[in-house]
């Protein structure tokens, strides 16, 4: 086993995002937390977020950033930051979210979620004045702890759509 790097993504990580996410997602949510999702939510839910085209799409987004975490040319974790798209009050236009970050369980324990969310976060801190946001399911209360330590709050909550599935998201802010 070689060493990780961790980079910015790239357009031709676009395939293996898709890949390395969804598997990340499935094995997070279906296998881990049990969420029964039927199987028409999911593959809407592939379609529009998770499938090649929607990560090259993402990939371009103006005022966004992606970082791969790669081992033997292979993505195993990734982060991605951007303008905040979450619906609470307070939210203003500049401010900046952490909208995904996901670590391949065969990559769990190497400090990967650390160091991506530690880059994400000053990535964040140097690129806006306002506050951070977090969108965090309610049911991840590893998550909740881990994003508690550093500094963010609980300020409300939404409905996060899987396909018609409605998941409860935290909305987490700090600053």
């Amino acid at each position: 086993m070689t060493d990780v790097t961790i980079r910015s993504a790239r357009p031709e990580d676009a395939g293996p995002l898709s890949e390395m996410g969804w598997r990340c997602f499935l094995a997070t949510f279906v296998d881990g937390f049990g969420i029964p999702y039927p199987e028409a939510d999911l593959e809407v839910f592939f379609q529009a977020a998770w499938s090649p085209g929607a990560f090259a799409r993402k990939l371009e987004e103006p005022g966004a950033a992606w970082w791969v975490a790669e081992r033997d040319g292979a993505l195993v974790a990734f982060a991605n930051a951007g303008p905040n798209g979450l619906p609470h009050p307070d939210a203003r236009p500049g401010e900046l979210e952490l909208r995904r970050l996901y670590v391949d369980k065969a990559a769990q324990g190497l400090g990967l979620g650390t160091k991506l969310l530690d880059l994400s976060l000053a990535w964040m801190a140097a690129h806006t004045t306002g506050a951070l946001w977090i969108g965090v399911w309610s049911g991840n209360l590893k998550a909740q702890k881990l994003y508690a330590a550093y500094g963010f709050e609980p300020v409300g909550g939404y409905q996060f759509a899987v396909g018609d599935w409605m998941d409860d998201e935290f909305i987490l802010r700090r600053g």
